[in-house]
C-alpha cells in the first residue's frame, strides 16, 4: 500500500488523543512513527533505530514506547525502552503484535494503532503510575518521515 493511500485512512486525531489518555495514566511515553518509502531490512532493527533517532531512550524513567509502521513494506514493530521491556517480556510485546496485525490485515489501521496505545497504556500504567512530578517529555504528535 502507499504511504498516502495509508495516510488517508488514519484518524490522526483519534491516534493522538489516545495517547494523551494513555499517558494521563502513566510517567511512561507512547509515540508513533510512520515510515515513509521503502523500508531496508528488519522492521524491529528500523523501529529500534528510529526509538533512538526520537530520543526516545533519554527518558528519566526509561520507559518510552514506540510503535512503528512501514505501511508501503506491510510491516510494522513495537519497541519498549529498557525498563518497560524489564517489566513487560517478551510474551507481552508478541500480544500486542498480534492485535495489531489483525487490525492491520483487515485495513483497520487507526483500531490497530489505537487499540494498541490502549493496550500499551494500560500496562505503562500499572508499572509506571503517573506521580505528581511526571511530565510530558516527548511530544504526542504522530511523527513521520
Amino acid at each position: 500500500m502507499r504511504t498516502k493511500e495509508f495516510l488517508s485512512k488514519l484518524e490522526h486525531d483519534r491516534i493522538v488523543g489516545a495517547i494523551r489518555q494513555a499517558e494521563e495514566r502513566t510517567s511512561a511515553e507512547i509515540r508513533v512513527y510512520l515510515q515513509r518509502g521503502k523500508l531496508k531490512g528488519d522492521p524491529l532493527a528500523a523501529a529500534q533505530k528510529r526509538f533512538h533517532r526520537l530520543g526516545m531512550h533519554k527518558t528519566r524513567e526509561r520507559n518510552g514506547v514506540l510503535i512503528f509502521v512501514a505501511p508501503r513494506a506491510h510491516k510494522f514493530a513495537v519497541v519498549g525502552d529498557k525498563a518497560v521491556h524489564e517489566k513487560c517480556g517478551e510474551s507481552y510485546w508478541q500480544r500486542v503484535v498480534d492485535l495489531m496485525r489483525e487490525h492491520f490485515r483487515n485495513e483497520r489501521f487507526s483500531d490497530a494503532l489505537v487499540d494498541a496505545i490502549r493496550d500499551i497504556g494500560g500496562a505503562l500504567a500499572q508499572h509506571f503510575p503517573k506521580s505528581s512530578t511526571s511530565s510530558n517529555e516527548l511530544p504526542d504528535e504522530i511523527a513521520e518521515n
